[in-house]
């Protein structure tokens, strides 16, 4: 049913069982595929897997944390939404220091592996990010969770590309590009996360920055 008041509309999805289900199953398949995609990526030499591994290693942290904070008080969950969006931050700037690094090594990475990976974690992350998609318009904290599930689909589908393109050239070039494309990604959603995270501590009234004692 569709919320009514302008008080009820937006609390009333926090600490739903539909919410609360949708972030236990987004968590258990990013901490499922990091470890699956860390191993191929470290066998597979590919910069975009390892890329795409820890993002979904701090994915997982990030679903956790809103697991711990549903329900709590807006200033309880923009100041995880702000920890996440930094965590986002710095993990997009290793990304593209590790990618400059693999750049001057010259690695090659194995494109049959990158791509079994890829379309495999694309498949599973496409279906998080449908599942996610109705909670989207929420508070930060809602919305950090809805961003990172949209960009694992999005890096899924860039590491498929960069298979490809390694396939074809012969080169890791693509596997190189396509890692840094994501660190950039991190920073725009990160970004995002952070701007909006003040923007509530701004706004919240005082007895909402903190749980009632």
């Amino acid at each position: 049913m569709a919320c009514c008041t302008e008080h009820h509309c937006a609390a009333e999805p926090l600490d739903s069982p539909q919410w609360r289900q949708a972030l236990w199953l987004a968590l258990a398949v990013n901490a499922g595929f990091f470890l699956a995609e860390i191993a191929a990526g470290m066998a597979a030499g590919s910069s975009a897997l390892q890329a795409d591994a820890l993002d979904f290693f701090g994915d997982a942290a990030n679903y956790a944390i809103s697991l711990g904070v549903t329900g709590l008080a807006l200033g309880m969950r923009a100041r995880a939404a702000l920890l996440k969006g930094v965590t986002l931050l710095l993990f997009a700037a290793w990304v593209l220091g590790s990618t400059a690094w693999h750049a001057l090594q010259g690695t090659l990475p194995q494109a049959e592996i990158m791509g079994v990976v890829g379309i495999a974690a694309l498949v599973a992350n496409g279906g998080v990010a449908l599942m996610l998609y109705r909670f989207r318009q929420g508070d930060a904290n809602m919305r950090s969770v809805w961003i990172c599930s949209r960009n694992d689909a999005i890096g899924n589908v860039a590491v498929v590309l960069a298979a490809l393109g390694v396939f074809g050239t012969g080169s890791g070039w693509p596997d190189l590009v396509v890692a840094a494309i994501m660190g950039g990604l991190g920073l725009w959603g990160g970004s995002q996360i952070v701007r909006q995270a003040r923007a509530e501590l701004r706004s919240a009234p005082a007895g909402a920055l903190w749980p009632a004692e």
